[in-house]
């Protein structure tokens, strides 16, 4: 395995052991079971271990690509109400050591077990496309406003991979990217991009336009009996304070957005 690779796919799992009381018995044991699936995720990928995929790989993402448009339109009438949607940060406490200001917003649809009924009912055919993904794990829009630079960071476990849907992207490409370990890639309109986040990853919008990606994470296809262990770790999260913190902070931003905006309906 490279140097790149030992480094973005080994790197301790963080994220996920800050959630937990650090102290507490369960988030010892949970941090090693984590560990463990980390080092059976690598040596049991169905898939290799690149830092980023030839969508090929994933044939189901020509799919979800030939209907963009469709996911294009509903995101268009959600962005007419784009200065309140919240910060990442606002709803996810995990980001906020790279991002704390108001220039990564996000609309989001479902995250490891949780499901904004709100936004689905909002964004159903987007709903629709999103279960040809075999996995899915969470699904929102990511919205980079002008000027924001998300700095080098690594996801916080090696059992999903990311896809990227571009749906507004600034032609701009000198300007707008995204660099995965030694990979430096861009965005395209109804073009798919999928990458190993567990690897250090940075992202820009240097334009003087606004950025705008479906953005998922899915189960990282793996063989027996990794599969199974991967399942289980992932299907903890939702025990995570994390994630709980997450969702009431979005329920709270949901009574405020859709409470005032019934005319908008």
């Amino acid at each position: 395995m490279s140097t790149t690779q030992d480094k973005g796919q080994k790197a301790k799992t963080a994220g996920l052991e800050d959630t937990m009381s650090r102290n507490g018995v369960m988030a010892r044991a949970v941090q090693r079971m984590v560990d463990g699936a980390e080092a059976w995720n690598l040596n049991y990928s169905a898939v290799g271990n690149p830092p980023v995929y030839d969508n090929s790989v994933f044939p189901w993402a020509a799919d979800v690509e030939a209907e963009w448009k469709t996911i294009r339109t509903e995101l268009d009438r959600i962005l007419v109400r784009k200065g309140e949607l919240p910060a990442f940060h606002e709803i996810s406490s995990e980001v906020r050591s790279i991002s704390s200001d108001s220039n990564w917003k996000t609309f989001f649809l479902c995250g490891y077990g949780i499901r904004s009924e709100e936004a689905i009912r909002q964004c159903p055919e987007t709903w629709r496309i999103l279960q040809k993904i075999p996995g899915l794990k969470s699904a929102m829009f990511s919205i980079f406003e002008p000027g924001k630079h998300l700095p080098p960071h690594r996801g916080p476990y090696n059992g999903v991979l990311r896809f990227h849907l571009g749906l507004i992207v600034p032609d701009q490409p000198d300007k707008v990217g995204i660099r995965v370990a030694d990979r430096l890639c861009h965005w395209e309109e109804g073009k798919a991009l999928i990458f190993d986040d567990a690897f250090e990853h940075e992202a820009w919008n240097h334009s003087d336009a606004v950025r705008v990606v479906l953005f998922v994470d899915f189960e990282k296809p793996l063989k027996f009996p990794a599969r199974l262990t991967n399942k289980a770790v992932l299907n903890m999260a939702v025990f995570t304070p994390f994630i709980r913190e997450g969702y009431k902070a979005h329920k709270a931003w949901e009574k405020i957005f859709y409470g005032s905006g019934q005319k908008h309906r």
